[in-house]
């Protein structure tokens, strides 16, 4: 039965929409914080960064790992938590820092995972959306995130304010000026990603069963997170691939018609994700393009801004479509089956 409701009757859509106004508060509130957990970071520089985290939170991890390793040169590996909930296994972080990142900040298997880290030896830096977590009382430092309640099973505005503590604590240990103005400037243009428009999407997307999410680099952290929301909110069957890996076996399932949406950032990884599009739209896959341009593609608008925060746009953008398209589809995009908000995964 379809669900009879406006888009923006949904909770999952007020929640999106408020990201903007998450990350001004953020950066507001967390400014001397940062400032404070950077200088240490200088002063005792990690040997390795390892991440932490499940779901949303993991994909934040991976653009932790990209931001990270090209801005300031520190080896970035996301930590499997089953190594310590299951395995008891400690390995030897001394020197490491542990970036745990988490809305609830409660899962057993990452508080079991960052219990062991700090007992190896590791720094431990919390990024997390609720207050008295605790994953914040394991937390030498704690970087809240400030997205308030979020009470729609699909995590919007805490991932992308994940991804705004994310780049400015990179912006202030690297001292980059350049990225820091950039991110001063993100609220105003998560405004205007949020007014865009992608409903051209819906007809190729509202009927298929699978599709691709392609992105590479720090965008590759946004096609995880598309594809995990087409998942829960819309049924579909969504894979996100590294514009780098779909010639590497996947491409074989890519059959005339066949539904990829792809993600481009505008920095190094643009020209072979461009390349990517072309090469699909020939095999005539339907190819929905955000970020860049390809001849034969649909078009979907996005704003431009420094490479680093486009990622956050782009996803800013997806999440009204996600929400249209589940409608669309006839499901409530605020009550996914067999979903839960805290997933308690031990």
């Amino acid at each position: 039965m379809s669900v009879q409701m406006p888009e923006s009757a949904t909770r999952m859509y007020c929640e999106a929409a408020q990201a903007a106004q998450v990350v001004r508060d953020q950066l507001f509130s967390n400014a001397e914080r940062m400032e404070g957990l950077a200088e240490r970071l200088r002063a005792q520089p990690p040997r390795v960064v390892v991440t932490c985290a499940r779901g949303s939170s993991d994909h934040a991890a991976t653009f932790a790992k990209y931001l990270i390793e090209t801005r300031l040169a520190v080896p970035t590996s996301s930590a499997a938590p089953s190594v310590s909930s299951l395995y008891d296994a400690r390995p030897d972080l001394s020197g490491a820092l542990c970036l745990a990142i988490s809305q609830s900040g409660a899962s057993p298997d990452l508080l079991a995972s960052v219990r062991k880290a700090r007992e190896a030896g590791a720094r431990i830096v919390a990024l997390v959306n609720a207050a008295n977590s605790p994953l914040e009382a394991l937390a030498d430092d704690l970087v809240p995130l400030t997205a308030g309640a979020e009470t729609s099973v699909a995590a919007t505005k805490s991932f992308i304010a994940s991804l705004a503590a994310i780049t400015h604590l990179v912006a202030c240990w690297s001292a980059d000026r350049t990225l820091s103005e950039a991110l001063r400037k993100a609220p105003k243009h998560l405004e205007r990603a949020w007014s865009l428009d992608w409903s051209v999407a819906l007809e190729p997307l509202v009927r298929a069963n699978d599709l691709y999410v392609i992105g590479r680099g720090i965008g590759l952290a946004v096609a995880q997170e598309a594809a995990l929301k087409l998942k829960e909110t819309c049924g579909l069957h969504a894979e996100a691939v590294s514009a780098a890996e779909l010639r590497h076996g996947p491409m074989a399932l890519v059959k005339p018609d066949f539904p990829v949406l792809v993600f481009s950032q505008n920095d190094e990884a643009r020209a072979s994700i461009e390349m990517l599009a072309q090469e699909l739209t020939a095999r005539r896959a339907t190819v929905m393009i955000a970020g860049s341009r390809c001849p034969q593609a649909l078009q979907l608008p996005a704003e431009p801004a420094h490479p680093v925060i486009e990622p956050m746009l782009l996803i800013q953008t997806f999440y009204r479509l996600a929400n249209a398209l589940s409608l669309a589809r006839g499901l409530d995009p605020d009550h996914p089956p067999h979903l839960r908000k805290v997933t308690e995964t031990v």
